[in-house]
């Protein structure tokens, strides 16, 4: 009498699940993220334009535009060395808590419990604070885009008045919310979209703006002149406005540990959360430092951005920029309102993705 055995099949162990067994950590999410998905929404969290766009009008006022490039290429400089500690520590503690996971083994037994309790409220009410920023800069740019959509603040453009303003943050919190309540599959496919979106859109952007702008700036203008606006800003001490001017790039080069919240759910997390973590600090640090270039080179009038009449009503710099540029060649400003756009779909994208961290925070 013959008798068909199946062979019995094992699977490999994830190296990523296998390194939680050796720390006793329960494994208790799925893993369905791939090194891609990862750092899609790694990138996300980060995103290109949101920490640049709406600091960049206030940290160019501080110390004008040499502090601002210069400034950005000394945060990423050293935000490098925070990315390679913390990649390391997250291929030693793949864990969903991340932060105030690793703050409990490293302070030690004495030390860990109180250690672990301030970041992990740190951390939550840091991430809680970007959904908010994320909402409130994604509003401002959606009220530059009406304006300039149906006019401009000196024809007649309608300027979202502040109950509208609400509505439209209150309405971006809701939607990332509710996108939330869907299955990390689908957050993860919208990530995807968000870093093609970022990177196709921020070339454009770069490459774009310099070209289309009349009038722009020389070199020595844009690394080495600074311009301290004592007047509006109130700051008459170079050192201090020079550090101010720093806050665009030390908001904008931060979530970069949105990799590490997600390692319990990502596939090989002892090495792709630590890749996902670098890869993101790199691209962006790259991508920015030229978006604050292609802005600032391409500044008509320092003064006028500022000014309370002009086109979007001195609310939002990079947008009067961009209506400088476009309405100066072309004479309308569609060009303004498309680049516009784009940037607001970053904002987008980024508060669904640091909702997302959040979420795995709490």
């Amino acid at each position: 009498m013959e008798h068909n055995q199946q062979p019995t099949q094992f699977q490999e162990m994830d190296s990523g699940e296998k390194r939680l067994n050796e720390l006793g950590y329960k494994q208790e999410l799925r893993r369905e993220m791939t090194l891609f998905k990862t750092l899609a929404i790694s990138f996300s969290t980060m995103t290109l334009f949101t920490g640049i766009t709406p600091l960049y009008g206030s940290s160019l006022q501080y110390a004008g535009p040499a502090s601002l490039v210069w400034g950005w290429v000394v945060v990423s400089f050293f935000t490098c060395f925070v990315g390679v500690a913390m990649a390391e520590i997250c291929s030693s503690f793949p864990t969903t808590g991340s932060l105030y996971f690793w703050a409990a083994h490293l302070a030690g037994p004495k030390w860990g419990p109180f250690s672990s309790w301030c970041c992990a409220w740190l951390e939550t009410i840091g991430l809680i604070a970007g959904i908010g920023t994320q909402a409130y800069a994604g509003s401002q740019t959606l009220q530059s885009i009406i304006l300039l959509s149906t006019g401009t603040n000196k024809d007649g453009g309608y300027f979202a008045p502040k109950w509208l303003f609400l509505c439209m943050y209150v309405s971006l919190t809701l939607i990332w919310a509710v996108l939330n309540t869907f299955a990390l599959e689908v957050i993860a496919f919208i990530d995807i979209i968000s870093i093609w979106w970022q990177v196709i859109g921020g070339l454009v952007i770069v490459i774009m703006l310099p070209l289309v702008a009349m009038t722009t700036k020389s070199a020595a203008y844009v690394f080495t002149s600074f311009e301290m606006g004592v007047d509006s800003t109130g700051v008459s001490s170079k050192p201090y406005a020079v550090i101010l001017s720093f806050l665009v790039s030390q908001y904008s080069l931060y979530g970069y540990d949105a990799a590490a919240h997600l390692t319990e759910e990502t596939k090989g997390a002892d090495k792709n959360g630590p890749i996902s973590i670098l890869s993101s600090i790199g691209i962006i640090a790259v991508f920015g430092w030229a978006y604050i270039l292609a802005l600032t080179f391409s500044i008509k009038d320092f003064s006028y951005l500022y000014d309370p009449s002009n086109e979007t009503a001195g609310a939002f710099v990079p947008a009067q920029i961009l209506y400088d540029a476009f309405h100066g060649r072309y004479h309308n400003s569609a060009g303004a309102i498309v680049l516009l756009f784009v940037i607001w779909g970053s904002f987008f994208f980024g508060g669904l993705s640091i909702t997302t961290s959040a979420a795995r925070v709490v």
